[in-house]
């Protein structure tokens, strides 16, 4: 068949499902808890091949090429020091969409829902809505049903999205001759680790604050920028739901009910997730966006490293692929905007990908079991992996 049946372990971007004229692709999760396309009526199918063109991981390059970049690099942070305080670095993702809103365009961002116990992407209309994206989401996100409600050529919108969703975005975009319509924002992406590893996590939570009513996967009020590996979680049983439409009084939220340990504390939900044994096989072994990669106009991040070590308030990388990236960043308002050499905007991103540790297939065994991650084999686990991991660094410095 000429289509997406005949990929495994892709990106789960979501992009097929929207490009697909049948509307025949479906995304869920697959049996390792990532997001997978399926074809539902394969009967239906035209084999038109559309959702092969469009899909990044079916390409070995980005789909930007050399002779469209135009790179311009920036430390970057909001005026405002609520978005500033708010947002997981300098906030100058908010302020792009924000923006943008402001001058007529859609938003399509990323939260997270309670109910599904997922991040999903959205699409918001005013800046009020567009404060449900605020912040860093370190799973894998269900884009399908926005991307679908996306009017390629009645609208112009901001897409933001991991490298790969942007990647086979731009691909889409191409296609159906509408790229004008568009800018592309992608971020500096770690991985993206199995779904079933954060719901085991929502259910050692549970008992303690009952059914999720928030979620902030990095809270730098306590500890300042630097320190920020704080999820910050609050429940039924510690506070009432937020309700969305409180608009800007969300920026200034500061305080959280309940606050799970630092990663240097060995909050369980970071130890699984950046210490690479519950990732996604497609990360680890097909990404093509780390460090200078992206067919984005615009990416952003953390500015890790030298230069901003003792701002605590929090400090955007800010990267510009393409002319149209340029101009939309250069009109910014109310930000802060250093010119740096990238090398200075990108130090301390990933170079290479990550990899699978030696834990990964044993400890996705018992995620995939429904063993709770209170249970004492995980702290056992991890251990192991962190014993492994030491004596790999002292052998290759002898």
């Amino acid at each position: 068949m000429k289509n997406v049946s005949s990929i495994q372990n892709c990106y789960g971007c979501g992009v097929c499902a929207a490009s697909c004229g049948k509307r025949i692709i479906n995304i869920r999760l697959n049996e390792d808890g990532f997001y997978t396309p399926y074809i539902d009526n394969p009967d239906k199918c035209t084999q038109c091949g559309i959702c092969l063109d469009v899909c990044a991981f079916n390409h070995e390059e980005c789909a930007l090429k050399p002779s469209e970049l135009n790179v311009k690099s920036w430390a970057a942070w909001s005026n405002n020091e609520a978005v500033r305080r708010k947002c997981s670095s300098g906030g100058i993702g908010f302020e792009i969409g924000k923006q943008l809103i402001e001058q007529g365009f859609h938003a399509v961002g990323c939260r997270y829902d309670t109910k599904e116990q997922r991040a999903e992407h959205y699409i918001a209309t005013t800046v009020e809505e567009f404060v449900q994206s605020i912040g860093s989401k370190y799973i894998q996100s269900y884009t399908a049903e926005a991307f679908k409600e996306v009017k390629r050529k009645e609208q112009k919108y901001l897409i933001t999205g991991t490298p790969c969703q942007i990647d086979s975005f731009r691909r889409m975009i191409r296609k159906f001759r509408c790229e004008e319509n568009f800018i592309l924002l992608d971020f500096y992406c770690h991985c993206v680790p199995s779904m079933y590893a954060w719901k085991a996590y929502i259910k050692m939570l549970e008992p303690k604050i009952g059914e999720i009513t928030y979620s902030s996967w990095r809270n730098k009020f306590e500890y300042g920028w630097h320190d920020s590996w704080l999820m910050g979680m609050e429940g039924d049983k510690t506070s009432k739901p937020i309700d969305w439409h409180d608009s800007y009084n969300l920026l200034i939220r500061g305080e959280k009910t309940f606050v799970q340990s630092r990663w240097s504390q060995g909050d369980l939900f970071y130890r699984l997730f950046l210490g690479d044994v519950c990732l996604g096989p497609q990360c680890e072994k097909n990404c093509k966006y780390k460090y200078n990669k992206s067919s984005a106009d615009i990416r952003i991040g953390d500015l890790w490293g030298e230069t901003y070590k003792d701002d605590d308030k929090g400090v955007s990388a800010l990267v510009c692929f393409t002319e149209k990236g340029r101009q939309i960043v250069e009109n910014l308002k109310n930000v802060t905007l250093v010119e740096h050499p990238f090398e200075v905007v990108a130090e301390g991103q990933m170079k290479e990908n990550a990899k699978a540790k030696e834990m990964y297939p044993i400890v996705m065994w018992y995620i995939k079991k429904g063993y709770s991650l209170s249970s004492p084999i995980f702290k056992s686990l991890l251990l192991a992996q962190r014993i492994i991991t030491r004596i790999k660094i002292i052998t290759k410095k002898l």
